[in-house]
This record gives structure tokens, sequence and C-alpha cells, in this order.
């Protein structure tokens, strides 16, 4: 008897599945890589990029929540925003705006050259960004509106930078370009660390019980602090202005104010806000105006 062949019928493999339901496999990899490139398409690759790169200039103490922030303020930087067309909605979308801006120049300080550069553009793209019935650009007022927020937030008294506001404002309508815009930025944030330091320098000359500081101590401190501006007027950037006055030492304070000591004549008393003034007023003389 023939031995007779017992055929099974033919089964067609079985897909293989991941454990969510996926395919795995080559359809897998075509599934991935058509989820990255709708990724890519959409924009989010590069935001996540731009934001991962925000947190590597600005490093803040809470990385999460300085995202949170970065990615809640998101879409006030698209011009499609800017089309509502009534007065009140467009007045709280500048004001938006510029918190935003003001968000964005704060991230790197002046002094991280690349970083703050870079933010100042972006600062700049969200004020200019235009409605349907705008053009692009910057005007004068929206500039000047958010020198005075940068100066007012700093806490600097406002008879001391209201000098310096003069000088670098523009007219309401007159176009902002981005080299004027990134000057004044550069000027505000460098005016009021140098008016920090000067109340700093004045805690050093006021009596503790009179809250006061001697007129020829705190008049000849000025004059040496206006002696090391008048060595950098060659440099025009308002940071070097700052740098100058850092560069004056223990020695030659301590010599300016033992001169006015032994001069054994009355003296009234000087104030921190006519200090402060007067220290500013010395910076805002080298400044350039726009213009």
């Amino acid at each position: 008897m023939a031995a007779v062949e017992k055929r099974r019928p033919a089964v067609a493999p079985a897909a293989n599945f991941t454990d969510s339901g996926r395919p795995a496999g080559p359809r897998a990899a075509a599934t991935a890589e058509s989820e990255e490139d709708f990724l890519r398409q959409v924009g989010v690759t590069e935001m996540l990029r731009a934001a991962l790169l925000k947190v590597l200039e600005a490093r803040p103490e809470e990385p999460i929540a300085f995202l949170a922030h970065y990615f809640e303020n998101m879409g006030l930087r698209s011009p499609a925003n800017g089309g509502a067309g009534e007065p009140p909605g467009q007045l709280l979308l500048q004001q938006q705006r510029l918190g935003r801006a003001l968000w964005h120049l704060r991230l790197a300080h002046h002094s991280q050259r690349t970083a703050f550069n870079n933010n100042v553009g972006v600062a700049y793209e969200c004020l200019s960004a235009s409605g349907r019935k705008k053009k692009p650009g910057l005007d004068g007022r929206t500039y000047s509106e958010l020198l005075k927020r940068i100066c007012r937030d700093g806490e600097a008294p406002e008879e001391v930078v209201a000098p310096l506001l003069h000088k670098i404002q523009c007219r309401d309508h007159e176009a902002v370009p981005l080299g004027v815009f990134r000057a004044g930025m550069l000027t505000c944030f460098v005016l009021l660390e140098f008016v920090a330091r000067a109340g700093a320098l004045y805690q050093l000359l006021e009596d503790p019980a009179l809250a006061v500081a001697d007129r020829r101590v705190g008049q000849a401190v000025l004059d040496t602090l206006e002696g090391a501006l008048r060595a950098s007027d060659e440099a025009a950037a308002p940071a070097c202005f700052l740098e100058a006055g850092s560069r004056l030492g223990p020695d030659s304070l301590a010599l300016a104010m033992d001169r006015a000591l032994v001069a054994r004549r009355p003296s009234s008393p000087m104030t921190r806000e006519e200090f402060l003034e007067k220290a500013a007023a010395l910076f805002i003389a080298k400044v350039k105006p726009v213009g």
C-alpha cells in the first residue's frame, strides 16, 4: 500500500503586531516615517527645536515652567492673529504683543550678545506682525511704549530715565528699522544696570543714621565716574560705558573720597535720588539721539 502523504492546508503568516496594536516591521517603519513627516510639515519639529534652544540660551532655574510660559505665548507671534479689526481687540492684542516682546527681551542678559540679539529679532518680529488693514512693520508709537515699559518694570525713577527716553524715542508714525530697535533696547537695559550699580555705590557713601551722603564725597565720586566715562568716548556702544564705570577701582574711589574729606568746608547732604539722577545724566550724555 502506497504511503499517503498528508498535506495540511496552507495558512497565511500572521501579521506581527506590537502591544499597542500597530503593525510591526516595514509597515511600522513607514508609519513612523509618515508621523515624522507630518510633525515636520506642520512645524512642530521646528517649534520644539526652537523652544529647546531658548531653554539652553536662558538656562532658567525652572525649565518646565519656562517652557509652559513659552508655549502659552506662542500663538501671539502669528501675524494671522492681527486681523481682528475692532479697536478694542487691536488694543488688547497690542498689549499682549508688548508683553510677549518684553518676555523675549528678558530671556538673555545683554552681555550675552548673540542670544540677546536673537531675542531682539524675535521681539521685533512680534511687534511687526500685521493685520489685514495694516502694513507690516514697527511704528514709533509701539517702539516708544516698549521703551517705557522696560524702564518702568526696571523700577528706575521716572526723572532718571525721562531724559534717555526723550533722546531715543521715535515719532508715533515713524517707521522703526531693526537696527534702531536693537540699539534702543540695549541702551535701556544698560541704563537700568548702570543705575542699579550707582545705587549700590551710593549705599557705600551714605550715613546709615541719616540715610544721606556727604555732598563733597558724593560729588567727588561722580567726578571720578565722569572721568572714566570720558575715557571711553571712542566706544559708541552703551555697554562700553557700563564697562568703563565698572573699571572704577577701590583705590581711585578711595582717593577721591579722601580728597573730598580733607577739605574741611561745611557740606550739605546729597540724597540718593539726586546721586542717581546725576550719575544717569553722565551716562545719557554719551548716548547718541535717534535720527
